[in-house]
């Protein structure tokens, strides 16, 4: 009696396996900007980025329809993505990016050597207020859209 109208407890499905294959770095540029579009505004797309700056594929494997066999990774504060051989330039331009911040935020102004017009970041302005654990070989830049750091040199 009390059975009757049981419902059949359906199974969740698995996830859908996905192959690894090549992925270039443009495919997968354009599933992380579908990825966040599809995120709520509050959920920042740091989400996707691991503690070691790799991406956390099996979020971008759906919109991929696949796994790539490339290592990629993604700095936090810019969100600039770099092949597997740039790892120490993504690593170089989070830890630029929060010194600068920090100067800012205690200076009021940018880090940048005077007279220079394309914002060159000043090594030596950060590294007198402590904000730097070692000075990178690269060179970097500030852009104007939101202060933030590159190591491609603006044109003028």
């Amino acid at each position: 009696m009390w059975g009757k109208n049981k419902k059949s407890k359906q199974q969740p499905k698995p996830p859908p396996e996905y192959e690894t294959r090549d992925i270039p770095l443009f495919e997968l540029q354009k599933a992380i900007h579908k990825y966040s579009d599809q995120l709520p505004s509050e959920v920042p797309l740091s989400i996707i980025i691991n503690e070691d700056l790799t991406l956390d594929y099996k979020l971008l494997a759906p919109i991929l329809k696949g796994i790539p066999q490339q290592t990629y990774y993604m700095t936090r504060e810019t969100y600039e993505l770099f092949e597997e051989k740039d790892y120490q330039l993504a690593l170089d331009i989070d830890m630029i990016q929060k010194a600068v911040d920090n100067y800012m935020q205690q200076t009021k102004e940018l880090p940048i050597i005077n007279g220079d017009p394309y914002k060159k970041v000043s090594m030596h302005k950060l590294e007198k207020l402590n904000l730097l654990d070692h000075r990178p070989d690269q060179t970097f830049f500030i852009t104007n859209e939101e202060y933030l750091v590159t190591h491609k040199s603006p044109k003028k």
